[in-house]
């Protein structure tokens, strides 16, 4: 009689990310399994050379054969604390795998590698969870929605009110440029800068933005009005869909209308380059942008995340909607916008 053949235990292992061929098998791993931008290691890479934030990464393996992937970034912040991200300054991530069981193996080894790098938590930004989790389902919603076959019919699909205010932003005196150069990757700096100290949050490094448009399919639409960008954002290509991802406007883009007329011509630009979707991005649910997405006619659908904290430690809060943070917030509301730009991307690079 013949021996049975011996099945090939499941192997867990941190990622060798140096190694070219490492990339490669992930990268192909990410793309057949139709993970996401945030899943890829170029991500991770770009996230690292942009913040400085450590990028790795947890693999299966089953007879020399991929079976699941984890992105991870290690933030660091002195106001935060230490914790594992999947992935960093990203809104997607979590345990990409072939079988269920492979991702509660993924899983486990992300909380033995927390404790290892004394980090008090983790944070999966989607995919499956484990039992003892928290699980946020409640606080972030996603929109996405098919484009449409021509321009008249993307303006025709925007629901009434909304598509008013884009015909009004069509007949503006604005000009739109879509590029990749110095001059668009300064506009959208300059604008996005701004556009977030107005919310009293404190700015990415440029050093992060250069990085990713430099490691994926990546770029950048502006707005301008008599020659001065007022409304700018840099979106993603993956797969089918566009991502405008990194995204404000100036006091004078309400008025003038110009984040309409942004987000119209992107979803034509889009159609024009190949995609059949438009993914508006995440929104904390009940928020003006939240809000916003919906005038457009997006449906929001919940999304799951995952947060775990070892065992002793404190939970990490970077909710920028957390009553702890208010009086910060109001606080870089008032900072003049050369300081917040010195001082933003310092305390930045740590939120991740």
């Amino acid at each position: 009689m013949n021996a049975p053949f011996a099945v090939a235990a499941e192997t867990v292992r941190l990622a060798e990310l140096s190694q070219p061929d490492e990339l490669t098998r992930i990268e192909a791993f990410v793309a057949l399994h139709s993970g996401t931008v945030f899943h890829r290691p170029r991500w991770l890479h770009a996230v690292e050379d942009g913040t400085g934030q450590r990028a790795l990464g947890l693999i299966a393996e089953r007879g020399g054969d991929l079976t699941g992937w984890m992105p991870l970034t290690e933030l660091h912040s002195p106001i935060f604390g230490r914790t594992l991200a999947s992935a960093g300054f990203a809104v997607g991530g979590g345990a990409l795998a072939v079988e269920e069981r492979t991702a509660q193996r993924l899983i486990a080894a992300v909380e033995e590698l927390a404790q290892r790098l004394s980090c008090s938590s983790v944070e999966l930004r989607g995919g499956p969870a484990r039992a003892g989790w928290d699980l946020l389902t409640e606080r972030y919603c996603g929109f996405v929605m098919p484009l449409a076959d021509s321009d008249e019919a993307q303006l025709a699909a925007i629901p009434r009110k909304q598509r008013a205010e884009v015909r009004k932003s069509l007949n503006a005196e604005l000009e739109v440029t879509i590029g990749r150069d110095e001059s668009e990757r300064a506009a959208h700096y300059a604008v996005y800068a701004e556009s977030v100290r107005n919310l009293g949050t404190p700015v990415f490094p440029r050093s992060l933005f250069d990085a990713v448009l430099d490691a994926i399919d990546a770029d950048i639409l502006t707005v301008r009005h008599q020659g001065v960008p007022v409304s700018s954002v840099m979106s993603f290509y993956h797969g089918d869909a566009v991502m405008p991802y990194w995204g404000g406007g100036t006091y004078a883009a309400r008025r003038l209308r110009s984040n309409d007329r942004m987000y119209y011509e992107l979803m034509c630009h889009a159609r024009h380059k190949g995609c059949t979707h438009f993914d508006f991005g995440r929104s904390k649910t009940g928020t003006g942008p939240y809000a916003y997405k919906k005038t457009w006619g997006f449906e929001p659908e919940p999304l799951t995340y995952a947060e775990w904290t070892v065992p002793g430690c404190e939970a990490r809060d970077a909710d920028p909607l957390s009553p702890q943070h208010q009086s910060r917030i109001a606080m870089w509301k008032q900072l003049p916008l050369g300081v917040a730009n010195r001082l933003g991307p310092v305390i930045a690079r740590g939120l991740g």
